[in-house]
């Protein structure tokens, strides 16, 4: 599990093709690779990655078909910025909110417009059922950050990143047409699901 409160923006370093995969590489500027161990989950740009080595200020992951294709990470190449988040630890403050790493799908930015200080992101969703899941003042997790929802409008959503977010994370780069990774809130996940078994319960009686 994750918080989606981002601790380092690391880059990538290397991509290895792997019979049909990738392993790729990840240097971490502020975080110490020395606490990680092999078989350690890692949240990387939203996605949960599995540590398959560490070395100096690095750390390897596989990264699945699975996860190429439905990721931005399918599309990185060494150079990228990438939010880096180790999992949560019995004891860790929960400043955002409980994240699986699991991206549920992808967005695209519509537009980015400065507001005072903070700028304003509205992010269009690629798979229209997601937008059942999202929900003014409900927590969503773009690229592995934690953000509230400010505005929910058809297949768009909006949030609103103040100048630490931005500075500290790689949301601060962001420019219309570019994709993000999306994880939905997990509450709403399980609330959706629970009326959905109501319901089938319902027109079975």
């Amino acid at each position: 599990m994750f918080t989606g409160i981002v601790q380092d923006v690391g880059r990538v370093i290397s991509r290895e093709k792997r019979r049909g995969d990738v392993r790729m590489g990840f240097l971490c500027e502020r975080l110490d690779p020395a606490g990680l161990r092999i078989g350690d989950s890692i949240c990387v740009q939203g996605c949960c990655l599995t540590a398959v080595g560490v070395q100096g200020g690095s750390f390897l992951a596989d990264v699945s078909r699975e996860t190429l294709r439905l990721t931005t990470l399918g599309e990185m190449q060494p150079g990228a910025r990438v939010n880096l988040e180790p999992a949560l630890k019995m004891g860790d403050p929960l400043g955002g909110h409980l994240l699986t790493g699991h991206v549920d799908g992808l967005g695209q930015v519509v537009t980015v417009n400065d507001d005072a200080r903070s700028c304003i992101v509205d992010i269009a969703v690629a798979d229209d059922d997601l937008m059942g899941y999202i929900a003014r003042k409900g927590s969503i997790a773009v690229d592995g950050v934690s953000l509230t929802v400010n505005m929910v409008h058809d297949v768009i959503f909006r949030v609103n990143l103040i100048p630490h977010t931005r500075d500290v994370t790689t949301l601060g780069r962001l420019e219309p047409d570019d994709f993000v990774n999306i994880e939905v809130d997990l509450m709403a996940r399980y609330v959706a699901r629970l009326l959905e078994s109501a319901r089938a319960e319902q027109e079975e009686s």
